[in-house]
This record gives C-alpha cells, sequence and structure tokens, in this order.
C-alpha cells in the first residue's frame, strides 16, 4: 500500500500541491503555485506523519490518486477548450504577500485572483482569529475597496503581488501571526543555484511556502532490528523528463505479481466481412502483397559463407596489422635499449678516462701514485726498447744514462706529489680520528630508532676535539689566542708529566712573545709544536681514554703475543692486519714493504681489478641484498681468479681489455661465487645465457673447479663451497694447484708465510 500511495504522490502536478500543504483560499479550491523552471528544487518538504495518523488523514491521497487517473486531454486541453479556459483565468492563482503594520510580519498565500478582497479579508481574518470589520488592506499606499478582485487591481495568473494589512483598532485587536515558532527564523524567498540546459549555472528566486495542514500519510515502512519508523514523503518538483531520442524504447521493469495458467473458451463468435450487395467495406487501408524473388537454402547459406569470409578477413586483417604495431613497437623499444647501452658503455668509458686523466694530474691516493709509477714504467720500457733497437755502443750508453736522469726526475717529481697530497690529508686523517673517538654509542631499539648515548669518555674526547680545533685556529685576535692557551693549560695540568710539562713551557713561551709583540709568521712554528703535542696528548689513552680502542698498538702486553708477525723485508713485528691475506695464510712482506716493492720494480696497478670489485658488489647487492661471498674477497683475491683461472681475458671473445671486463654468474639462479662465474665484457653480458655447446660448458666447468679448489682453503669462504668430498673433488680437477706468480712480483706465499 506505501508503494502505491508513493508513486501516485509523483503522479501528477495536483497531487503535488495538495501534499505539499498549499493554503487554500475561502472557496475550498487549492491554491495553483507558479511553474517552476527545469532543475529548480522544490519547496521544503513537511515533516512526515508517524504510522499512527488517523485513517481520515488518508483522504487527500485517494483524491490525489483519482485527478492522477484523468486522462492526458484533461492536462493538455484542445482547441474547442480553449474558449472555456479563457473564461476560468479567474480561477488562476497569485502569491500573495500580506505585510501586518506595524510589526512588519509577512504572510504568504496563494489565493485565486478572481475573488473579492473582501474573500481574503475573511481568509485572513480567520488565519489571525480577528474580526473581519477590524481588517484594513491597502496596496502602494492606498485603501482597495472590498468589492475589487484581484484581477481588477492588476494582478497575473501566476504572479506574485505585496499588500499591506492593518488594525482599525491595535489596541483591541493588535495583528500577530499565528505560526509554528520553528517558523519564526525562517526566510520567505531563498536563491538556489540551477543548471540550465545548456549548462549554465543560473540563479532563481524560491517562494517558501507555510500550509497550516498536516501532510497527507504516503505509508512507510519499520525497521526489523531497531523499530525506528520510515514514512514516505511527496515533493512539489517533477522529475526532469529525458529528452526523447526519436525511438520507441521499452522498459523491462515490471512489478512481481503472482502467474496462473487457464484456459478459457471465448462466448463470441469472431467473423469478417467483406464488401457484397447492401454492404461496402472501404479498402483506403488495405495493402497490396505481392510475392518477392524466392530464395533457395542452397543460396541463402552461399551468402552467409560469404558473409563470414568477408568477416573473417577484416578480422584477420586487423589482427595482422595490430602483431605487425606490436612488432614495431617491441623492435624501436629494442634499439632504444640498444642505443642506450651503447650510450651507457660509452659513457662509462669516457668517465673512466676522465677518472684515470684527473688521477694523473692531481693524485690524492696511493694508489693514484701506483697508476703513475705503471704508466712511468711504460713509459720506460717503450724507450728502452727503441734504444736498443736503434742504437748501439757508446751512443746506447749515452742514451740509457739520459733516460736514467729523467727517470729519476719523475720519480722525485712522484714523490713530491705524494708529499703534498700527504700534508693535504694529515688535517683530514686527523679530525676523523678525534670525531670518531668523540662520537657516542650508537644502536638500533626494538621498533627501530636509533638511540645515541653518552658517557664520560666520549664527553671528555669531545671537550679535546673542540679544544684541539681552536688551537688550530691561527688567524684569531690575541686576547682569544691568550683565552685558549689558558683553557689548555688548565686542561693538560691536570696531569702531571713530561709531555704535559713540555706543553705548558711552550704555551708560556708563545704568551711571552705574544706580549713582546712578535708577528704571526714567525709564531707559527711553535703553534704547530704546540699542536703537535697536544694531539700526542690526545692520542693517549691515560688522558682520553676513548682514544684507546682506535689505537693500532693495543695496550694490554698481553695481547701482542696473539696477532704479531714478522716481516721478512723490514723485520719487524706487525699485526696481521698490515699483511695480505692470500688463500693459503699471510703475505711474508707487510703491506708497506709490498708497495715499496712494487714501486721500486715491476711498478704494477691494480685499480682495473678494484673497478671490477667494486662493480660486482654493486650488482649482487641489487640481485640479492644478503649476498655475502664478493665482500669477503680482496683485491689480490680478484687478480688471482682474473689472471690465474680466466687468463685475463673474455671467455667469449678473448678480450684483454680489463677496464671492459666484468665478473658475472654462470647459472643466474644461484648466488655469484668464485666457482659460478664467468668473466665477459660489459656487450656480452646483457647476451649471456647458459644456451652454449658443449665444449665451451666443460671449459667454464673446468675452471669453476680451478677457483673451488684455490678457495676452498679459505676459512671465511669454506663454509659457502657446495657439500662435494674431497675426493670426488680432487678427481675432478684436471691440473695441479697453480701458484699465483705474475710478471716480476711473486706473491705466492706458501715459501714465506708469516705464519
Amino acid at each position: 500500500m506505501s508503494e502505491q500511495r508513493l508513486s501516485e504522490a509523483h503522479g501528477t502536478k495536483e497531487e503535488e500541491d495538495e501534499n505539499t500543504g498549499t493554503n487554500t483560499g475561502p472557496g475550498g479550491d487549492t491554491a495553483e503555485e507558479p511553474p517552476e523552471e527545469d532543475g529548480e528544487p522544490g519547496r521544503d518538504e513537511e515533516e512526515p506523519q508517524a504510522a499512527g495518523s488517523p485513517p481520515d488523514m488518508l483522504e487527500p491521497v485517494e483524491e490525489a490518486a483519482t485527478q492522477a487517473d484523468l486522462p492526458d486531454d484533461a492536462v493538455e486541453p484542445k482547441e474547442p477548450q480553449i474558449a472555456q479556459m479563457a473564461e476560468n483565468v479567474g480561477n488562476s492563482t497569485a502569491t500573495v504577500k500580506v505585510v501586518l503594520v506595524p510589526e512588519g510580519h509577512v504572510m504568504t498565500v496563494a489565493f485565486a485572483i478572481g475573488l473579492s478582497i473582501q474573500e481574503l479579508k475573511c481568509h485572513l481574518a480567520s488565519e489571525l482569529r480577528v474580526p473581519v470589520e477590524v481588517l484594513q488592506i491597502s496596496l502602494d499606499g492606498r485603501v482597495v475597496e472590498e468589492q475589487q478582485s484581484l484581477m481588477e487591481l492588476g494582478v497575473r495568473p501566476h504572479s506574485s503581488t505585496r499588500m499591506e494589512m492593518s488594525s482599525t483598532d491595535p489596541s483591541s485587536h493588535p495583528l500577530h501571526p499565528l505560526r509554528p515558532q520553528e517558523h519564526d527564523s525562517m526566510r520567505d524567498v531563498i536563491t538556489v543555484e540551477v543548471i540550465t540546459d545548456e549548462g549554465l549555472f543560473q540563479e532563481v528566486v524560491v517562494e517558501i511556502e507555510r500550509p497550516r495542514q498536516q501532510k497527507a500519510f504516503l505509508g512507510g515502512y519499520r525497521h526489523r532490528l531497531t523499530g525506528v519508523e520510515y514514512h514516505h514523503a511527496a515533493i512539489q518538483t517533477l522529475p526532469k523528463r529525458r529528452p526523447d531520442r526519436g525511438v520507441v524504447t521499452f522498459s523491462r521493469d515490471t512489478q512481481t505479481v503472482q502467474l496462473k495458467s487457464q484456459a478459457q473458451q471465448c462466448p463470441v463468435s469472431v467473423s469478417t466481412q467483406m464488401t457484397g450487395i447492401g454492404c461496402y467495406i472501404s479498402c483506403m487501408n488495405d495493402k497490396l502483397v505481392t510475392p518477392g524473388k524466392y530464395t533457395t537454402a542452397d543460396e541463402y547459406h552461399d551468402r552467409r559463407l560469404r558473409a563470414v569470409i568477408c568477416l573473417q578477413s577484416f578480422t584477420r586483417r586487423w589482427l595482422a596489422q595490430q602483431a605487425v604495431d606490436r612488432l614495431k613497437k617491441e623492435r624501436q623499444r629494442r634499439l632504444t635499449w640498444l642505443q642506450m647501452q651503447e650510450r651507457k658503455r660509452r659513457e662509462e668509458k669516457e668517465e673512466q678516462l676522465r677518472d684515470r686523466r684527473q688521477r694523473w694530474m692531481n693524485p690524492e691516493r696511493r694508489e693514484d701514485l701506483n697508476l703513475l709509477y705503471h704508466a712511468l714504467e711504460k713509459w720506460r720500457r717503450e724507450e728502452e726498447q727503441q734504444i736498443n733497437s736503434s742504437l748501439r755502443g757508446a751512443e746506447r750508453k749515452a742514451a740509457l744514462c739520459s733516460l736514467l736522469e729523467q727517470e729519476t726526475e719523475l720519480i722525485a717529481t712522484i714523490g713530491r706529489h705524494h708529499i703534498t697530497f700527504q700534508n693535504n690529508n694529515y688535517d683530514e686523517i686527523v679530525q676523523h680520528l678525534l670525531d670518531k673517538s668523540a662520537a657516542p654509542h650508537q644502536w638500533r631499539a626494538a621498533d627501530g630508532r636509533l638511540i645515541e648515548m653518552d658517557n664520560q669518555h666520549t664527553i671528555r674526547a669531545r671537550e679535546l676535539r673542540d679544544l684541539y680545533s681552536n688551537i688550530n685556529l691561527f688567524t684569531v685576535s690575541q686576547e682569544q689566542r691568550s683565552h685558549v692557551l689558558m683553557t689548555l693549560k688548565r686542561t693538560v695540568n691536570e696531569h702531571k708529566c713530561l709531555l704535559t710539562r713540555d706543553i705548558v713551557d711552550l704555551i708560556d713561551r708563545e704568551v711571552d712573545l705574544m706580549k713582546r709583540g712578535v708577528t704571526t709568521r714567525n709564531l707559527e712554528g711553535l703553534r704547530k709544536r704546540i699542536c703537535t703535542l697536544f694531539l700526542q696528548y690526545i692520542k693517549t689513552p691515560a688522558f682520553n681514554p676513548a682514544v684507546a680502542k682506535l689505537l693500532k698498538v693495543p695496550q694490554n702486553p698481553s695481547e701482542l703475543n696473539k696477532d704479531v708477525f714478522l716481516c721478512r723485508s723490514c723485520h719487524r713485528y706487525l699485526r696481521s692486519t698490515n699483511f695480505i691475506a692470500f688463500a693459503r695464510g699471510l703475505t711474508a712482506r707487510c703491506k708497506d714493504c709490498t708497495r715499496l716493492n712494487n714501486i721500486a720494480r715491476p711498478r704494477n696497478e691494480f685499480s682495473c681489478y678494484q673497478n671490477i670489485l667494486r662493480r660486482l658488489r654493486a650488482d649482487e647487492q641489487q640481485l640479492n641484498k644478503e649476498s655475502k661471498i664478493p665482500f669477503l674477497l680482496q683485491v689480490e683475491d680478484i687478480r688471482y681468479l682474473i689472471e690465474v683461472v680466466w687468463l685475463s681475458q673474455s671467455a667469449l671473445n678473448a678480450s684483454s681489455d680489463l677496464y671492459n671486463l666484468v665478473l658475472v654468474r654462470w647459472v643466474h639462479q644461484r648466488d655469484w661465487s668464485p666457482w659460478n662465474c664467468i668473466l665477459l665484457s660489459k656487450e656480452e653480458t646483457s647476451a649471456h645465457l647458459e644456451a652454449y655447446e658443449t665444449t665451451f660448458i666443460h671449459k667454464v666447468k673446468h675452471k669453476h673447479r680451478l677457483a673451488q679448489r684455490y678457495f676452498s682453503q679459505i676459512s671465511t669462504m669454506a663454509e659457502y663451497l657446495d657439500s662435494q668430498p674431497a675426493a670426488a673433488l680432487s678427481n675432478q680437477l684436471l691440473s695441479k694447484p697453480i701458484t699465483m706468480a705474475t710478471h716480476r712480483l711473486a706473491t705466492d706465499p706458501s715459501p714465506d708465510s708469516a705464519h
């Protein structure tokens, strides 16, 4: 029942006017409302009545339903009815706004323009509950007569007018509007923005009506769980009609009904009639039907087959075009990728050349010096070979002496570069040591936060670091310098020893010389002595306990017996960190002796191996962040793997350019290891696959066994070896263990092992 009333409430315009509670005139006619523009919102809805409303409130809904059943001719009159509608113009309504003087309250009513002012007074008197005789209505400042109608006063149908109404006896019968309290703050007119058919925004003025009667009960439903009741409501605005597309459409939306099949016999006989004697039947609407061309089944199926073939040909053509476009895009993408890779390789090679040139011109590390000595040795060999091939006798000896002098000058130049960058790096090394000793203890909490903690040792180290930075400032004023020196004097006087006494003597000497007016340039040597002694003071664990963990020489003499080895060249006892670690142990020479021997004799340069190791670690870090084997290898291990196992050339094209070679995985699914790698050029890495011929695979497997045999001797690498019996491994090897001896530098640690 609620669905039926809801559909009836939206059916016709008359029903909407009734449901919205429009004020009625004294004759009982419904006051019509001005037509609204398309898209204009309707008037405010009344609060729905409770489900338990009395039955008499259902009468307006039934009356609205009766009006909704009227035919369309009643809504849109035809030409014979135009005259009758002209006579009923007086029944049209208009919006009348009555201003109550002197309080200024406004009452809005919908009133028929054919009714008189007397009838309007009667209606307003009943609303205000005052006698009709005391009401006086004026328009534009003049009192209107009671016999005049609104139409005679110039009010048009569906328009609005404004009148003033006062009381002739305001003391006994004042004019007060009788309306609910919630309507006191409600406005009479509101302005809304609507979208027109052209898509533009238009402001529309909407008048608010306040009906007295309650809205009709349209039914509703109740929530089973919460018990809340929901009532149906009605609106005045008609829904926006869809534009007519000129095509007859049918809706499949139906109401659910119960169907029942039942056969019936029609009781009325049906017959047809034709033109005969005494009876004429018109043939104006008859159609002449002529037979068309007969189509056989073969012709029909043949036409269908041709249509299918045509559709298939067009479809296959479209699919072929899509496939060609896809192949073109893939080819263009492949060419773009190849160009990008080629450009990337070219840029990397240029960057390497620029880096080598920069290292030649401005050496800043020991590796840069090795590069210079390597270039010097290469130049010396070329010059010596040219002299030996072109000169003989005394001329040859003179040329060799001249070559020796030039080599001596170049070595001296390289030595001066070495001293220069050592002096430049000295301050950075000292500052790094001080910062590391003054750094707080750090660790990660369970929630991932970084926690820092300072103790008394780190605070002491931080104070000494700041004081050392102030002592190194030579450009400050004399007063600031004196203040810093007094602070340093108080700090070192906390401990009495020979070192602190020397520092105090130098401080007193500088203060005395500054008082005598000695220039800053003459005090530079004295100040450097103070800085050197104070740095020695900072490096003493008794004065700065935080630096003890950073010193190479342990403070406990018992620890010297555990990790100390003898260098066979310089005959010094050094820790294991000062020796180069190989698979079979430590080298016989320390790192300093090895570097000096390389400078004096072979002058090899290992930066290419360092670049290969650096790239290997970066690639493995991208593939597997938990990879550990590349980070356990040293430059010497990579050198052995490239020079001895892979013979310093690519496995595919035998390219020997070390700056263009890289180590990649042999089996891509397994982590990199010396027994799962292959040496290729950078151009070959993108096309590297395992689909090689059997001979090449056997060759690579043999090199893997050589690498596995060599690196299995390293204790840290043994745990990463594949589980394989030692006997089986030795049976697979086809050669004896190879000792690493390249050029003229013997690096085989077995004869002179430091162990």
